[in-house]
């Protein structure tokens, strides 16, 4: 038996991937410390995990990328805010590791006050990416803001001038804060690259697979894809889901607000006169002014099984975590990217024929209208991205790999 120590960002969207295998680590004998969200310790210490809050001071920086457009700006936002975040993210790692003096510490990769503690510490680590990182990969377009792949020799300038004119400067961002916050927070050397920094874990596990995701040649073994390892809370299925006869439209914005309300807004207009039902969730908090048709349903909070179980198509903002969900259980997707890494996954939703993509500018009601009749015709695609999620492992494989690397380390 070994002790675990987790610790992840202020992100819920995080949570769940974490805790799917956090529990496949408990029921195998290993003890788990874990540290998240305060309005989450009473419900994952009753799973049987040692759980305490992180810094309160970590989710009191908010993510606020959202107030700008153009991608470099609203990427800077995001590695501004990470590092901010890190200024109490690695104390408090250290903190937990001095508390529970594990065998083994993982990560969130957006932690990376705690990854710079992490790897300081010596002790074997592992980070967990509930998205696709922002990691170069041998014959695709640069990360961000979601190319199509295109080998020819027009894909190839495309993907150039998009290297030239965003990505190289994020990174070259990212790797200066990085390098500052390594120094300054862990003693750490600097690093070269930011793919550097991003594979400085010595495994990192991706919660995706193929075909959704793309076939990575130059990943492993320091990135593996183990596919869904997400977690759900038992809840019962609530009346109002009960009384409802016919096919659903699930329709969800992102859980860290981001001001995407106008994809539930359209979604309510677009589909108010079709023979469905449209469920709308809100996480982050429902704004007021929102018309909810007749055949509409607003919410600010329920556990999407449910609701997906009976569900015809989902229009998502393209978050890893709730698109994974829907194509695991063979409902095809409208992905409507707002902003962060959604770019990237309403891309491969297209890539695997598992759905369609309306960008952001484009969205209307008559364009989303007509992109849920196709997506509901792509069911074949949906059902061929579950077929490879399930068959990549997800939460037992993602256990397994920790064993292993830690078995390595001790034997080393």
């Amino acid at each position: 038996m070994a002790i675990i120590a987790a610790y992840m960002s202020p992100s819920i969207g995080h949570l769940y991937p974490f805790v799917g295998v956090l529990l496949e680590l408990q029921e195998r004998g290993h003890r788990i410390h874990f540290r998240t969200l305060r309005r989450e310790v009473p419900r994952l210490r009753a799973l049987g995990f040692e759980v305490d809050a992180i810094d309160p001071r970590l989710e009191l920086v908010e993510l606020d990328d959202w107030r700008t457009r153009p991608l470099f700006e609203g990427l800077v936002g995001v590695i501004e805010t990470f590092a901010a975040r890190a200024e109490f993210g690695a104390p408090d790692l250290r903190s937990l590791v001095r508390a529970a003096e594990p065998d083994l510490v993982i990560t969130d990769i957006n932690a990376w006050g705690a990854a710079a503690a992490a790897e300081a510490s010596g002790l074997p680590w592992v980070s967990l990416a509930p998205y696709t990182p922002f990691v170069r990969s041998e014959g695709l377009p640069p990360p961000g803001p979601g190319l199509r792949p295109d080998p020819s020799a027009l894909g190839r300038m495309r993907d150039a001038a998009a290297r030239r004119l965003v990505l190289d400067r994020a990174e070259q961002h990212v790797l200066r804060r990085r390098n500052e916050l390594r120094a300054r927070l862990a003693g750490l050397p600097p690093l070269e690259s930011a793919d550097a920094v991003f594979r400085r874990a010595p495994m990192t596990l991706v919660t995706t697979a193929e075909p959704l995701e793309y076939s990575h040649v130059d990943w492993e073994p320091d990135l593996q894809l183990v596919g869904d390892t997400s977690w759900e809370p038992a809840a019962p299925q609530p009346e109002w889901l009960r009384a409802i006869d016919g096919p659903i439209v699930l329709v969800t914005s992102s859980s860290e607000f981001q001001r995407d309300s106008a994809i539930i807004r359209t979604a309510f207009e677009a589909l108010a006169d079709e023979p469905v039902t449209v469920v709308a969730t809100m996480p982050a908090g429902i704004e007021p002014g929102i018309h909810v048709p007749p055949n509409g349903r607003l919410v600010e909070f329920t556990p999407h099984g449910p609701v997906l179980d009976r569900a015809v198509c989902v229009i998502t903002h393209a978050s890893l975590g709730v698109t994974q969900k829907a194509l695991l259980r063979g409902v095809p997707v409208v992905a409507v990217p707002w902003g962060r890494d959604q770019f990237e996954v309403a891309a491969r939703v297209e890539h695997a024929h598992a759905g369609v993509r309306v960008p952001r500018r484009a969205l209307s009601p008559q364009r989303l209208r007509d992109a849920v009749t196709r997506a509901r015709a792509m069911r074949a695609g949906a059902q061929a991205v579950a077929a490879g999620l399930e068959a990549a492992g997800g939460a037992a494989r993602a256990a397994t790999l920790v064993e292993q690397h830690l078995d390595e380390r001790v034997s080393k």
